[in-house]
Formats: C-alpha cells, structure tokens, sequence
C-alpha cells in the first residue's frame, strides 16, 4: 500500500509541478508525504527537490536535500543546475565543492552547468581546471559539454581556445555554431562570424533563432548590407522569425550600421510588440546617423506610451545628444536620471555628458562634472575630455586628463598621440619631443587609421598613408577632383 501511495504521490510530483506557478500542488504533496511517512523514500526525495527547484524555491529545494541520507548523484545534479539557473552561480560552486569532497566525480549532467556559473563569476581558473576533468573522464567526445565550454571561452573572449574547442568537436550541434558564430563578432572578428555561418549553412545545420541576431550583429559590424538582407529574406520567410523582437531589434542595429536609416524605420514601424530593447535600438540608430532631435522624438514617445528608461536607454539618448551638439537637451536628460528617475548615472552617462560637453567647447565645465563624479572617473571619462580638448586646442585640461590617463592605461598609444597632437597644434615642439620619447621608451607605435567599404561583396581597406590599392591612383585624383569643386562653394552649382 505505502509503495502504491510513493508511486501515486511521485506521479503528482514529477506531471504537475512545473512551472513557479505550481508551488502549492508542490508543498501540498510534500504534505502528504509527511502524513504517510514516506520522506525516508528515495524516489519522492529526490522528486521533491525537483519539484522545488523547477518552482524556483530553491530554500525549500536545499531543506529537502540537507535532510537526505544517501544524496545520489542525480540530485547533486538537480541542485547545482538549478542554482545556476537562476543566476546562483558562487552557491552553484560553493555546492561543487561540497560534492567533491563526497568522493563523487563530476558527470555530463554536472560539467555544463559549472562551465556557466564559471563565466558568471569570472573564475577562469576553475573552468580550466574543469575541464581538466572532462579529458580526465574522457568526455571529450560528449556534444553538450564541449558546447557548454566552447560557450565559457566565448564569454572570456579566449578565442583561441574556443577555434581550438570548435574544430575538435566531431558532432556540432546548433548550440556549438550559435556560440562561435556569437564569440567571433563580439571580439570584433565580423568576416570569420560570417564564415563561420556560411560553413554551418553548408554542414546542413539551420539555423534558429539565437543564430540570426549573431549574424546580423556581424553584418552589421562588417558593413555587409547584401548578406544582412539575405538573413532578412529568411526571416521574412519564417512567421515565427517574424514575431521575434530580439531579431527585428537586430536588423534595426544591422541597417542602421549598414547607414540604411530608412530600414531601420520600417523595421521599426513593423514590430507589434516594443520592448524597451527596440527603443533603445531606434534611439541609437537615429544617434549613430547625427538626428539627434529624432532621437528625442522617440524618446519622448516611449516615456508617453509608458516605459520607463532603464541606463543603456539613457546612455543611448544622452549619446545621441552628443553627436548632435543638443546641450540644453543633454543636460536635462542627465539631471532626470537621479531627479526623476531616481538612480545614480552610471560611467557611461558622465562619459556621454563629458563628450557631449568637450565636443562643443565647454571644457570647464566638462572637467567640473569630472571632479564631481561619485566615484573615480575611469578611463572612459578622461579620454572623452582628451577628445575634447585635442578638439579644441585646450592643452592645460589636455595635461590634466592625459595625465589620468597615463596612470590608468600606461599602454595605450592613443592617449600620447591625442596630447602630442595638442602640442603640436600649438607649436610647442619640446612636448612633443617629450611625448615621443616617452612612447619610444614605453615601446609603443601608433596604430594606423583604417577606413573600408564593400563593393558587390569585396571588401575594399584603406590605411593612413597606404597606397597599396590597385585602384590608388584613380582613387586619389577622383577625390582631389572632389575637394576642388566643394572648394568653389555653392556659387559653381547656382550657374554663377
């Protein structure tokens, strides 16, 4: 009878508590079981905690583990994932500890979760040594734990390891694709993104839909407007797609990147249901293409249909602002933030004030907001004021902020070639000298400047004094031939 009764009450555990929705059927058969004295029961035990942890009660969920005699391997499993999914990643790892000191050794179950509450955690050691065990337990061949570790060196930006992960995989499954095809555009790398995408394509594995704001963000990023439409026919396509926010709110970035403004609108315009993601989008957009008054248009449409700006929002806007030179705007905006909105404004949002304030001349002001900061300006700050006073010729705030530069980012080369080229603009020839000796010294070069562009699928780069380009000649007397006609001013194209 008892064993009929733990089947009948294990059954109610593992069909109806699914969902956090579900906690009272939960605790109302933990009840029974207390009523029966079945805890002892095995089975309902480890029932019980996934009940829990599915709920999302994970107190309730370590209660009915901490009270288990002989905790299996399962429900350490359980446990640990379910901590991780719910962000829980140093209590996910305080409990690996734990489990190993039982003696057990870590499974396929186990591995894919630690990898994830690794990269939350920032501990690159012990997902090294992680796997480690995987070699060690020969589960090199095993899909879901080399994707879960491809996923960890992605998020580290450890791109080699992860080429070296992904083209050992005998079996790549779309996870595995998804995470390359990410990792390779958020370190810059767009043109191998879009490779990557092609050979999945050609391996015959579709794609879904976490593959296609990866490969959009890297069109975009790569200036590949032909293959952005490409993706965005496919889409077109796919109902599903269509409905999708996080992929319409991509191809708004990919047009916009791709300077396509007009199906950046439309993209806009089709989407049902806004989020706070898709404003922001569109506020950027506007911000990237210098319409900062359009950006605060819809700024202000979003604040009147009811969403509340969250700080990448403000960031955005504030950026717009930037570009646009709306100062009085840009100011009201970032006194909202603490007096309406009632938060402090973040690094980005001085960064944004301080550019905004720098590009148009107002460097006192700009180096006062600075002094004024809550918490130690970082790098991003004092290089926005840098710009600016390169801009404006102002060598006295230059020193200072360069200054703070050089002793939080003694190796980056911009920072000395932006104060020496103050310099120079003045005349001051002895700094200069200092400033390239200091660089010699240091070993650092100048990074050349890069343009490029793509013409029917090639892409054409073009880097500070190079003349490599076949076409260079034909290139450089098409545009001194440009120069001289906009140098005759307006009075040439009136008939004058």
């Amino acid at each position: 009878m008892s064993e009929r009764t733990a089947l009948h009450l294990s059954s109610l555990l593992r069909s109806s508590c699914l969902s956090p929705l579900d906690i009272f059927q939960a605790r109302q058969t933990h009840a029974q079981v207390l009523v029966h004295g079945l805890l002892s029961h095995v089975t309902l035990q480890t029932d019980l905690l996934l009940a829990y942890s599915k709920c999302r009660f994970l107190q309730d969920a370590r209660q009915v583990f901490d009270k288990m005699r002989d905790i299996n391997m399962h429900s350490w499993n359980i446990l640990i994932f379910s901590h991780v999914q719910n962000s829980m990643y140093s209590a996910a790892l305080e409990l690996f500890d734990a489990f190993r000191k039982t003696g057990l050794r870590p499974d396929h179950y186990t591995l894919p979760p630690l990898f994830k509450a690794c990269a939350g955690t920032g501990d690159g050691f012990l997902g090294r040594v992680l796997y480690g065990w995987v070699i060690k337990l020969g589960l090199e061949g095993c899909v879901v734990v080399n994707s879960s570790f491809l996923d960890f060196c992605v998020k580290f930006g450890s791109m080699i390891d992860a080429k070296r992960v992904f083209s050992d995989m005998s079996c790549r499954d779309t996870v595995a694709w998804n995470s390359m095809i990410s990792g390779l555009g958020r370190a810059g790398f767009y043109k191998d993104a879009l490779n990557c995408f092609r050979e999945m394509l050609e391996s015959s594995v579709k794609m879904d839909s976490m593959t296609i704001p990866s490969v959009l963000n890297a069109c975009g990023g790569e200036g590949d407007l032909i293959k952005g439409k490409e993706v965005h026919g496919q889409v077109s396509k796919n109902l599903l797609y269509g409905k999708d926010v996080a992929i319409g709110n991509s191809l708004i970035d990919m047009y916009a990147k791709c300077g396509c403004l007009y199906y950046a609108e439309k993209v806009f315009r089709s989407i049902t249901n806004l989020n706070i993601l898709t404003w922001t989008t569109m506020i950027s957009c506007y911000g990237l293409h210098g319409k900062g008054k359009d950006s605060l248009l819809i700024y202000k449409k979003m604040v009147d249909c009811g969403f509340k700006p969250n700080c990448v929002t403000l960031t955005a806007i504030l950026a717009s602002c930037s570009h646009s030179g709306l100062i009085d705007e840009g100011w009201r905006i970032f006194n909202s933030i603490s007096s309406v909105y009632s938060f402090e404004p973040s690094v980005e949002h001085y960064a944004c004030m301080v550019d905004l304030l720098g590009r148009f001349g107002y460097l006192e002001e700009a180096l006062g907001l600075v002094k004024n900061m809550k918490v130690m300006a970082p790098a991003s700050v004092w290089g926005a004021l840098l710009a600016g006073c390169m801009m404006h010729k102002n060598v006295v705030i230059g020193e200072i902020a360069a200054d703070q530069l050089f002793r939080l980012e003694c190796r980056n080369s911009s920072n000395y070639i932006a104060l020496c080229s103050i310099y120079d603009s003045l005349g001051m020839h002895n700094g200069v000298s200092f400033i390239r000796a200091k660089m010699k010294d240091l070993g650092l070069v100048k990074t050349p400047g890069c343009s490029w562009i793509i013409i029917s699928g090639t892409l054409h780069k073009f880097y500070q004094g190079d003349h490599s380009h076949p076409l260079s000649v034909l290139i450089y007397e098409t545009l001194d031939g440009i120069i001289k006609v906009a140098s005759l001013g307006r009075g040439c194209w009136e008939g004058d």
